[in-house]
């Protein structure tokens, strides 16, 4: 096998390992308790079991949830090369994004919910409650945006000369 395969492997196993952590320690932490305020105003850590997806939208669908998941990341692994840019914000953003999908995934499957706990607010104003997997998962949209911008840069330039 590789050493590159084998190198990423254990990259997203440790990725979703952390991810793991953080929401046993959510739950053994917040689950009966208030928010834990560490930036007032700004940022709590909370306990929230989300059983819908991205912003509690599909509330109750866990499983055909946990069914989507299952088959995208089929499909990134699948179709990985089409899909992730060569370079390494391609290999991050491919990394990040698997154990962001497995993270939540897991959390489907095995809990029924998702555990969210990093709660930003501006006032009455709340960013909905996320977790580790899915900042893996929104660093990997932004890098995978970035590479298409710099790619789109690049051959404006080469066109140019």
């Amino acid at each position: 096998m590789p050493k590159r395969v084998v190198f990423a492997f254990a990259a997203v196993m440790n990725l979703l390992l952390l991810d793991q952590i953080v929401k046993e320690a959510a739950i053994r932490s917040l689950k009966n308790g208030l928010p834990v305020e560490v930036l007032p105003g700004l940022f709590n850590l909370a306990y929230v079991e989300n059983r819908g997806a991205a912003w509690g939208m599909f509330q109750g669908n866990v499983w055909p949830l946990a069914a989507f998941a299952a088959i995208a990341f089929a499909v990134l692994l699948w179709k990985r090369r089409s899909f992730f840019p060569k370079g390494w914000r391609g290999v991050t953003a491919e990394l990040l994004l698997y154990a962001g999908i497995l993270g939540n995934l897991v959390d489907r499957v095995a809990r029924g919910c998702v555990i969210d706990m990093f709660d930003f607010h501006w006032g009455v104003h709340h960013f909905p409650c996320f977790n580790v997997a899915d900042a893996y998962i929104t660093v990997a949209a932004g890098l995978l945006v970035l590479s298409s911008l710099l790619e789109k840069k690049e051959n404006v330039r080469n066109d140019t000369a």
